[in-house]
């Protein structure tokens, strides 16, 4: 791959040091919304199933990422899937599910206090994890976010042959729904789309160095979607699909450690501002085209944008989304650099 490392990761660019702060305390409500026949997926815009949107929230999934978590199940039906940093370098998904369903996915895993900023943009998600460190939990307890704990929720779960704790905990998308049954308003979309490809450069693939693994992305003219891969192998589900995007945005952000272990190795919980005044450098993959950009959010209620160097919003084609959190210290390589 003929590329160059990203603006030294644009540490200049990024918003102060973030805190570990919780989001406003709120109160459940319940609350419908029925969207038009033939309104497309409003986290994908794609047709809805059988041509309407399901009514129900965002749902989102915390999925290990770890090597012994491998091969995953379920990450192709979600409409939207953060790669977030965690403690040690290794990374964790949050999967969001709107428009389909999946008979299984996992593992299932704990939660992070990061989750609060990535899932704030959403309305009133839900979250479904297997617990979290006290301050973690209170935190989201505090915040919009709607939560199930699969520790106290355990009739919902599955356990696959094959698969040992803390790696075979799993649900169905329908039964997590289940979990709050009076919640049925689906969110609001969270990125623009356009099948016009906007201005950029050709990129058919983009290298991530995390330390759990080298992430690398190439782009696919036949199906107009990013494989992913670990280095030169392919990341494949459970049931051999290869995880793939029609869309990767890295968006580039500061962290910070502490104040909270998170494990008994002395593992500090990863802190990043995604909403309070926040903003970075970061880079919109879609087509085989990279459009650089700068990515900013001023609340946690608000989506994220992204904006080209013309101070325009980048849209995005219909489908699946992968949003990679990189830590600006984490090397990225693509065929521009950021600006």
């Amino acid at each position: 791959m003929v590329g160059v490392t990203l603006l030294a990761l644009g540490l200049a660019a990024c918003s102060d040091s973030p805190k570990p702060l919780a989001a406003p305390t709120t109160t459940t409500t319940t609350t419908t919304t029925t969207l038009p026949a033939g309104a497309p997926c409003p986290l994908t815009d794609e047709p809805a199933p059988s041509g309407v949107v399901p009514q129900r929230p965002a749902l989102a999934v915390k999925v290990d990422n770890y090597m012994a978590a491998r091969p995953q199940s379920g990450l192709d039906a979600a409409d939207i899937v953060f790669e977030e940093p965690v403690e040690g370098g290794i990374t964790r998904y949050v999967a969001v599910f709107q428009c389909q369903d999946a008979a299984m996915v996992g593992p299932i895993r704990s939660a992070r206090n990061i989750d609060i900023g990535i899932l704030g943009e959403f309305g009133r998600p839900l979250l479904v994890s297997v617990g979290g460190i006290n301050p973690v939990l209170s935190n989201i307890e505090a915040s919009p976010i709607i939560y199930n704990d699969l520790r106290v929720d355990s009739s919902v779960t599955q356990h696959p042959p094959g698969r040992y704790a803390p790696y075979d905990t799993y649900a169905s998308t329908s039964a997590l729904w289940g979990l709050q049954p009076t919640q049925h308003t689906p969110p609001a979309p969270v990125f623009q789309y356009s099948t016009l490809i906007p201005s950029g450069v050709p990129a058919t693939s983009v290298s991530i160095a995390y330390a759990g693994g080298n992430v690398v992305w190439n782009y696919d003219p036949a199906t107009k979607q990013y494989l992913r891969f670990f280095g030169s192998t392919p990341d494949v589900l459970s049931d051999g699909t290869q995880n793939s995007a029609a869309n990767v945005i890295v968006q580039v952000v500061q962290v910070t450690y502490g104040p909270w272990l998170e494990n008994n190795l002395g593992g500090l919980e990863v802190q990043a501002n995604l909403y309070q005044d926040a903003s970075g450098p970061a880079a919109i993959f879609r087509n085989g085209v990279e459009v650089p950009a700068t990515w900013s959010r001023s609340s946690l209620g608000h989506p994220t944008q992204f904006i080209s160097s013309a101070g325009t919003p980048i849209p995005l084609q219909p489908g699946r989304t992968w949003v990679e959190l990189v830590p600006s210290t984490v090397a990225v390589t693509a065929p521009v650099t950021l600006d």
